[in-house]
């Protein structure tokens, strides 16, 4: 039988944090990059793919394309060759060298700091300009919905939103902002362990006893 007594989502989104927190402690990006606009790309490669496949494709096309300059002048077709493995490959490509010409030519080489002008950019929507403001400034102006985090916030029942951007609001009015950037990163780890959307262990789940979707034998 599922639990009963639920409490406030405010209380459960800290609840879970805590429990994510003990198990997985201080967390980094899954994507691997040295530079800012690296990152940046990195995320662009990372729409309807996995970080792992990103992972493998990144370091040959950073290689080839070592600045933005460099991916400003590119062919397309040789950026397109790059990324292929990683899906969607020719809007990719666009954005890549649209988000290197824009960077150059409207903020001077220099990532904007801001959501504002963040989402300003080729291929940025608010996922990827979350993460970019996140992991490059610390400005958390807002909360990474992927789908795992999509798929575990409905779960866990913190919301019953399908939409991303109003799963992102309400998340955002359960947890400070303080939260947002390792909270999301917390899901995605767990999702990608124990919920992922097909299998789930919950039995060796670390949010068992506060998951509402659990149903323990």
């Amino acid at each position: 039988m599922k639990k009963t007594g639920k409490p406030p989502k405010s209380k459960l989104a800290h609840n879970i944090y805590d429990l994510l927190y003990a198990k997985f402690g201080e967390v980094n990006t899954p994507l691997t990059f040295q530079a800012p606009h690296e990152l940046a790309i990195a995320v662009i490669l990372s729409a309807q793919c996995t970080d792992e496949r990103v992972n493998q494709v990144t370091p040959a096309l950073f290689k080839a394309f070592p600045t933005l300059n460099d991916f400003a002048q590119a062919k397309i077709s040789e950026i397109e060759s790059l990324i292929f493995s990683t899906g969607f490959y020719h809007n990719k490509a666009k954005s890549i060298q649209g988000f290197a010409k824009m960077v150059l030519s409207d903020y001077g080489g220099v990532i904007p700091n801001t959501m504002q002008e963040a989402v300003k950019l080729p291929g940025f929507g608010r996922k990827t300009a979350n993460v970019v403001l996140n992991e490059l400034y610390g400005v958390n102006e807002g909360f990474v919905v992927d789908t795992h985090v999509k798929r575990l916030t409905k779960r866990l029942g913190l919301t019953k939103q399908t939409d991303p951007v109003k799963i992102e609001r309400e998340i955002m009015e359960l947890v400070p902002p303080k939260y947002y950037r390792n909270l999301s990163l917390y899901l995605i780890f767990l999702g990608r362990s124990n919920c992922q959307a097909r299998r789930t262990e919950c039995s060796t789940c670390v949010l068992a006893k506060v998951c509402p979707s659990y149903s323990p034998a």
